[in-house]
């Protein structure tokens, strides 16, 4: 793949950039050999790639430039905005709906927060892409002054993107490098986008995770529920469960007595339950909960169990699942490192099978799912 903003120097984020995409893989899967010296050679199955470009479900743009003429994008050194509404990573019906929402912004009159002078309301542009080709649109803003004039504009926002699901403001007061605050306020009917897998549909509201890449995570689901298959867990616990993606997809393919989700946040619970009665799993009753996944593992939990933690991993949960009676943990990383530690935490469990996952082509970030079991 090449990149006119990488080659110009306005971009330098993709830092493998030009790198023959098999080189990437090549480097990716010896990457994580290396990284994780406690996985078996013959556990590991040929890394998972989908395409190089037109991959990310998601846009995160910072909005700079002024009123009328707004750039879509990142800030350079000096917090001035450079525009990159034609970058060559998003899939086509986002890659097609930012140039739309840049007019939208410049002709609604919505005024591009300037960093330097620390003024100014449109912090960021939030813009998700489902496979059924719709949208979720979040304006990130510092306050409620605009807010007024964006619902005004809402029936011109549609008019432009008809496929636009859900529409919200986010609130982010504080001048910090942050992508959006914890305030979120839904303008839309609906406050959730379905993201239709080929297994199930699972819900996400403006705030929930999911992997950018909807190909490889599918592919992701799929390789979990192989694994899976053959184990037939009778209850499985997802740990870090966010909106359900690998206890579901599991549930599905295994079809256990129960699947117990822990998750921190409320919404994402409720999404997660959401898809979890659209599903309808006979014979699988369904808990999910709000609650820290750190601390919830109970004492005698049996069965399968899923971690899919943030970077940082798993941290004093590692203790515990080794004292646990948990024969068998499926973990999912984005953070090699991490996960060499955790694993190193958990002795009696042995790696039996993994896999990389190039959730992030262009650049040196990973997704690895590692299969392990209980010894003696």
């Amino acid at each position: 793949m090449r990149c006119g903003y990488f080659d110009e120097h306005r971009c330098r984020s993709c830092e493998l950039m030009g790198v023959p995409y098999a080189d990437q893989l090549a480097d990716l899967d010896r990457h994580l050999h290396e990284a994780l010296p406690s996985v078996p050679v013959g556990a590991w199955s040929p890394p998972a790639f989908g395409p190089e470009s037109h991959f990310r479900n998601k846009a995160k743009l910072v909005v700079g430039g002024r009123r009328g003429a707004p750039t879509l994008g990142i800030l350079d050194p000096a917090g001035h905005g450079v525009d990159l509404r034609e970058c060559g990573l998003y899939e086509p019906g986002l890659h097609a709906a930012l140039p739309h929402l840049a007019d939208f912004i410049a002709e609604t009159g919505l005024t591009p927060y300037d960093v330097p002078s620390r003024t100014g309301e449109l912090k960021h542009l939030l813009v998700t892409h489902s496979p059924d080709d719709e949208l979720m649109v979040r304006f990130v803003l510092r306050s409620t002054g605009q807010l007024a004039k964006l619902e005004r504009a809402l029936p011109e926002l549609y008019a432009r993107l008809p496929q636009t699901r859900v529409v919200t403001v986010n609130l982010l007061p504080e001048h910090r490098a942050a992508t959006e605050g914890p305030e979120e306020r839904v303008l839309s009917q609906d406050a959730e986008l379905p993201m239709r897998l080929p297994e199930l549909t699972l819900y996400l509201g403006p705030q929930a995770f999911f992997q950018t890449n909807t190909t490889v995570a599918t592919m992701l689901y799929r390789q979990a529920q192989q694994w899976v298959s053959t184990l037939r867990p009778k209850v499985v616990w997802d740990l870090f469960c966010g909106v359900g993606g690998f206890g579901l997809h599991v549930a599905a393919a295994s079809q256990p007595a129960v699947l117990r989700g822990i998750e921190i946040s409320p919404a994402a619970v409720a999404a997660a339950r959401h898809a979890a009665a659209a599903l309808d799993l006979p014979g699988t009753r369904c808990v999910f909960e709000a609650a820290d996944a750190e601390q919830e593992l109970r004492s005698g939990a049996t069965g399968l169990l899923i971690v899919n933690p943030p970077r940082r991993g798993i941290g004093a949960l590692a203790e515990r699942i080794e004292q646990s009676a948990v024969p068998h943990v499926l973990y999912s990383s984005c953070n090699a490192a991490s996960l060499a530690r955790d694993l190193s935490a958990m002795p009696s469990l042995q790696p039996v099978a993994a896999r990389a996952f190039a959730m992030f082509p262009q650049t040196r970030h990973h997704e690895v799912l590692v299969l392990l079991r209980r010894s003696g």
